[in-house]
């Protein structure tokens, strides 16, 4: 289990990478004010509390992952003129992520080949680390999409300028004496009639998704923060630091590493993964054929609006399906990097271009459900104008739209015939 070992290597340079870009940032003073200086102080404080893998050191990194200012538990650090984090410090956020994720991947796909009750008690704390630093990103993701979209869909060429995170902001973007509503900028045509109440309303739907996304990412943001620096985070990394020399096998696997032989180097995997690669796959075939894939084909899928005017605030029954065969696509992938013995930095060049676009597509239509549900989750606020609600009801209609195409988009390329990278 070559692959598994060097898939730990990098995330404990991902770690080191994190705490050496991020020392001097979890030092520097806070400017920031009440609760928000105390969490950016207590994180700062930490920075020398662990020296078992490097993982004490490296909670002083946050996750400073996306633009913006630190936000802390109750407010901002630095003012509007504060630097972003460096990209040094985002690199390695994302490549923590990235190895978190092969590993989990691994361990479940090749579960049997591995010691039952360490794999079990891993995958949820790998799975839990990944998608706590990854919904920052996300929800600044959302943020720039549905803005993007409604400034397109009111007739504005303009695209938003990214916002920072926190209450500091707020001063930032408002002029003095302004009304604390966001400008939109004048459309290089004239508008239509037809865009007339979807113009009224887009500023103030912009600016209402623009507190709960940033609200949510400032929290996200704290969460990282807090779960850089747990017990829970360093028990993690010291798991990760074993699996890097030493990879537990179960039964099954020892004796298969024994029948095999000794391989011809240290990162050698004499086990053979082709079974349960195979398997992995299985899975993925078995839930595209599940999918829907000759309603994705046709232009229009009326079925999949209908949902959005309920006032269920449950996912859309639609999307599930699609959202399993993403996770199913990239295990297969994952599972088709460590049959080829891929390390980190190569393994995206060896794989299937058709699985690549396919991942894509996917990634696209979870990012256009999710953003549709924010849309949807705004248009419930009570008390809000006629022309917002439009104009959020619009803006959801579009995602839905933007989630058809992603859907054609995967069924067109996974029909294609296979084409390896050179």
């Amino acid at each position: 289990m070559g692959y598994l070992r060097a898939q730990a290597t990098e995330f404990l340079r991902a770690l080191r990478r994190h705490r050496e870009s991020g020392t001097a940032a979890g030092t520097a003073p806070a400017t920031g004010t009440g609760g928000g200086a105390g969490a950016g102080t207590g994180a700062g404080a930490r920075t020398g509390a662990g020296t078992r893998t490097g993982a004490g050191t490296h909670a002083g990194a946050g996750t400073r992952t996306g633009p913006g200012t630190h936000a802390g538990a109750n407010g901002t650090h630095g003012g509007p003129d504060q630097a972003p984090p460096p990209a040094d410090d985002v690199d390695a956020a994302r490549a923590l992520r990235r190895a978190a994720r092969r590993i989990s991947a691994t361990l479940h796909t090749f579960q049997p080949l591995l010691d039952a009750d360490w794999a079990e008690e891993m995958r949820p704390e790998l799975a839990w680390l990944s998608g706590t630093l990854a919904m920052e990103h996300a929800y600044a993701s959302r943020l720039e999409r549905l803005l993007q979209a409604l400034h397109r869909l009111s007739g504005s060429t303009a695209f938003p300028a990214p916002r920072p995170v926190g209450r500091a902001a707020v001063t930032a973007t408002v002029p003095p004496g302004g009304s604390g509503v966001p400008a939109v900028p004048a459309a290089a045509h004239p508008a239509s009639a037809n865009r007339g109440n979807l113009t009224v309303g887009a500023a103030k739907a912009g600016a209402l998704l623009d507190r709960q996304l940033t609200l949510a990412r400032t929290r996200a943001h704290s969460a990282a923060l807090q779960a850089l620096g747990s017990s829970r985070f360093h028990a993690v990394a010291d798991k990760v630091a074993l699996l890097a020399s030493e990879v537990p096998l179960s039964r099954t696997g020892r004796a298969a590493a024994a029948a095999a032989g000794p391989g011809p180097g240290p990162d050698a995997a004499p086990v053979d993964l082709r079974p349960l690669a195979t398997a992995a796959r299985e899975r993925l075939t078995d839930a595209v054929a599940a999918l829907p894939l000759v309603t994705a084909g046709s232009p229009y899928n009326a079925e999949a609006l209908v949902h959005g005017l309920s006032p269920d605030p449950a996912p859309h029954p639609q999307d599930a399906p699609w959202h399993q065969v993403r996770l199913l696509l990239r295990l297969h992938r994952y599972a088709l990097e460590a049959l080829a013995g891929a390390e980190a930095g190569d393994a995206d060049d060896r794989v299937d271009v058709r699985l690549l676009a396919a991942g894509e597509a996917l990634n696209r239509h979870r990012d256009a459900a999710e953003a549709a549900a924010a849309a949807a989750q705004a248009a419930r606020t009570p008390r809000i104008a006629p022309a917002t609600a439009y104009a959020l009801g619009v803006l959801h209609a579009d995602q839905r739209h933007e989630v058809e195409a992603a859907r054609y988009a995967f069924q067109h390329s996974w029909r294609k015939e296979p084409i390896r990278l050179p």
